[in-house]
Parts: C-alpha cells; structure tokens; sequence
C-alpha cells in the first residue's frame, strides 16, 4: 500500500456540484479549499466592474469568498463544509437576500 501525501485528502470523496459540474471535496473540506483544489480560483464577481473574486484570507473576516451555496447567497466559502450534494454557483455582486439567511 503506497503511503498518502500530505495533501491527498483521508476518507471517502464528498460529491457536489459548482455550476452545474461534478466535483469532489475531501471529509471536512470547505467549499473554498474544495474549489482551489478542483482548479477554481474565483466563484463570485463584484458589483462595481464584474471582477472576479474567490478566497483571500481564508478565516471568514473578509467577504471575498462569498458564494451561493444550496440557494443562500452571501455565504462565506472558506466557512461552509461541503456535504454530499451540495450545490454551489457563482455569485454575481452581492447576491440577494440577507448574508447566512
């Protein structure tokens, strides 16, 4: 049995979708750490200029990361643990609604 790297995730692959496409995370991964390692640098636009935007400090201070995920807007990636089916979209502006509700 081949040893595991440090950055191969442990335990069974977690299914959700960005998009509409097919990605898996890791157990306990979060929605941005699932989205870098899938190759997904940016998942919301700003409202001034439409310019992309993904994680920046990772800790849940900032609001770069915001992303819609199974239909709340405004949630913060970098916070939110993927779990089986969950659907994340892109973002544009500040989405709609009240952040986390």
């Amino acid at each position: 049995m081949a040893a595991r790297t440090p950055s191969e995730p442990c335990g069974e692959p977690v299914p959700f979708t960005f998009d509409g496409r097919t990605l898996t995370a890791g157990p306990g991964q979060s929605v941005a750490a699932a989205l870098w390692a899938a190759g997904i640098l940016a998942w919301r636009t700003t409202r001034h200029g439409g310019r992309p935007r993904g994680a920046f400090c990772g800790i849940g201070h900032c609001h770069d990361c915001l992303a819609t995920i199974d239909g709340r807007p405004n949630l913060r990636a970098c916070l939110v643990p993927v779990r089986p089916g969950t659907e994340v979209t892109t973002q544009e502006g500040h989405g709609h609604g009240t952040p986390g509700a």
